[in-house]
């Protein structure tokens, strides 16, 4: 990276790490308290995982996230950035453990001791018993969605236009669940077709579409999001792209046109701010990303920035309101 842009990065780093906790719509940054333009934030984007209950398989190739990650931790990861809500994410758990994993979720948010509040779960719509375990979960309120990654080494392109898959995920549907669909970005538009094969399932795109923020071309990806766009049943997090970094020298600047084109071929209503908390570590703290995001957004309508950290998480994902 040229030099320039390296100190862009860390004077940019040292600014944040300097700005007050919490920052409003209006454009700048407060303390937080009583004032009404104050932004909640609610991450829709959270894992957390316990490695004395939970396998996590690949972990075993990701070193530097081969330890438990805890509420305490996320606490700590987020301390004074206005988080009043998170919904768990799915960790790729063992799939014989799948059962195991959203009962202990659902133990943790009715504890009430976590800003934890719903949860996407993990499962394989194309097992012959997936409609078992849906019935097992049905009905219990804190589950709102489901996923399961399809961008893994082991999973073959054009796997969720399976005629199996599209059935669980119209099994979704019926259930009353969303599916979050986390795709490689050369098969956005199988994504798009399996959204048209199942009318009555809602959608959200997780990661931009996993659009590389350091990888040349990115025709096809704008080509695919806008075509996963055009279905009004899809909601797009922005989310996950700083992980993709591992570690090499970015500014806000890498990070802006993948953010930017999200924002403009969704609209505001159809956006919503993602952690990814811990696998943003790959790439940055989650201040650096928070903030990378803020400094993005910050010449944007203050209704439509609370669109993206708030409003739309909270109608999506049908969430308890404070």
């Amino acid at each position: 990276m040229p030099q320039t842009s390296l100190t862009n990065r860390r004077r940019f780093l040292k600014q944040a790490a300097a700005l007050p906790a919490v920052w409003t719509a209006a454009g700048g940054f407060r303390a937080s308290g009583a004032d009404p333009a104050v932004i909640p934030v609610i991450d829709t984007h959270q894992h957390l995982w316990d490695l004395s209950k939970l396998r996590l398989a690949w972990l075993a190739s990701a070193t530097k996230l081969n330890r438990s990650f805890l509420p305490e931790d996320y606490r700590k990861a987020t301390e004074g950035l206005n988080i009043v809500k998170s919904v768990y994410m799915e960790v790729d758990v063992e799939p014989s453990q799948q059962s195991e994993e959203a009962q202990w979720i659902v133990d943790l948010i009715r504890s009430g001791k976590t800003p934890t509040v719903a949860a996407v779960v993990s499962g394989r719509p194309s097992s012959d018993g997936f409609k078992a375990y849906l019935d097992r979960f049905k009905g219990v309120p804190e589950i709102k969605g489901l996923r399961q990654v399809l961008h893994g080494a082991t999973t073959p392109p054009g796997y969720c236009l399976d005629p199996a898959f599209i059935r669980g995920i119209r099994l979704l549907g019926e259930a009353g669940w969303s599916y979050d669909i986390c795709l490689r970005p050369g098969e956005l538009r199988d994504g798009a077709k399996l959204i048209d094969a199942c009318p009555d399932t809602s959608f959200v795109l997780d990661h931009c579409g996993n659009a590389a923020v350091f990888g040349g071309d990115r025709a096809a990806w704008k080509a695919g999001i806008a075509e996963v766009a055009k279905r009004d049943r899809v909601v797009c997090k922005v989310s996950g792209i700083v992980a993709s970094t591992e570690g090499k020298s970015w500014t806000v600047d890498d990070l802006a046109p993948i953010i930017n084109h999200v924002l403009d071929v969704f609209g505001p209503d159809r956006v919503m701010f993602g952690g990814d908390w811990p696998v943003c570590t790959l790439g940055a703290t989650y201040r650096q990303w928070f903030d990378a995001l803020k400094t993005v957004v910050r010449d944007r309508p203050a209704a439509d920035q609370r669109k993206l950290f708030h409003d739309n998480a909270e109608r999506v994902y049908r969430l308890p309101k404070v």
